[in-house]
């Protein structure tokens, strides 16, 4: 059980004596990306979690930060700034971070469990995903078939690549790849950064976008080992160490009048919840 932060500074001042070891857990959950405030509460973005992760380093009596990973990954260049984030507050505070993946922690999911210094799994978790994809539709034939004009000018011969509406273009494909490629390589040396000599198989097989399951993960080094995060913290700290959870904070504001961007959710929030439920499906969750 999670003390809530106030009480247990309350606790501190009025039984002052020698403190237990205290861990801040900070909970990543949710798709990777940044669609502005109406998709805060959902999202895990830099935008979103940088003063959960400040209050985390923070912490009085801090002796740890244990990241409870939950995310089938987003957004790349989230991925990587969160991540930078962790490392760059760990660092400063000269604090161990530690990881833990509970459903699943793939592609950007695990490229946060990487800003760790040990990572934790279930057996079963799903692990790994270590690739790019971009998805979409072409509906050329569709809009032909209810004879529906597409009409689109640009200023710049490469401006419309890859319009779903046109059929799709040799050229454009390559130049996708090649920036996919450029992202895959970025996610590649931030997994050999963190892991180095931990990892146990060749890059054919590690960087392939397959994801294994936790026990399959420890195997080929993606993973330190299997556990919980209270019970890999009680062992590493002890039985009274305390784990506090740090949640975000929400305006005073929104939260009396009920507001709390539930209306800008409800008009913007439908699509991005198609796209998030396919990520998650991708992994049979």
């Amino acid at each position: 059980m999670y003390a809530p932060m106030w009480l247990q500074n309350l606790i501190d001042r009025v039984r002052p004596g020698e403190t237990p070891p205290t861990v801040a857990v900070v909970r990543l959950s949710g798709t990777i990306f940044d669609g502005g405030m109406a998709f805060r509460r959902h999202g895990l973005s830099l935008a979103a979690y940088a003063g959960v992760l400040e209050r985390a380093f923070k912490m009085r009596h801090l002796t740890a930060v244990a990241l409870a990973i939950n995310s089938p990954g987003g957004s790349p260049v989230q991925s990587s700034l969160i991540a930078g984030r962790i490392r760059a507050l760990a660092e400063e505070k000269k604090v161990p971070v530690y990881a833990f993946a509970e459903d699943v922690a793939a592609s950007g999911g695990y490229w946060l469990a990487c800003a760790a210094d040990e990572v934790y799994a279930d057996a079963s978790s799903i692990v790994g995903s270590i690739g790019v994809i971009s998805a979409g539709f072409g509906l050329q034939e569709f809009i032909g078939r209810f004879g529906i004009e597409r009409r689109v000018h640009t200023a710049g011969e490469k401006k419309a690549m890859l319009d779903p509406f046109a059929p799709e273009k040799s050229a454009d494909v390559e130049r996708l790849k090649a920036l996919q490629q450029e992202i895959h390589l970025a996610f590649i040396d931030m997994v050999r950064a963190r892991r180095g000599d931990r990892l146990k198989a060749d890059d054919a097989t590690l960087f392939s976008g397959e994801f294994w399951t936790g026990a399959r993960a420890r195997e080929l080094g993606l993973v330190d080992d299997l556990g919980d995060l209270r019970t890999v913290m009680r062992r590493k700290y002890g039985e009274k160490v305390r784990l506090r959870l740090i949640g975000g904070r929400r305006s005073f504001m929104l939260r009396r009048l009920g507001l709390d961007g539930l209306a800008g959710e409800a008009a913007a929030g439908a699509l991005a919840s198609v796209e998030d439920r396919l990520l998650w499906q991708r992994y049979g969750l």
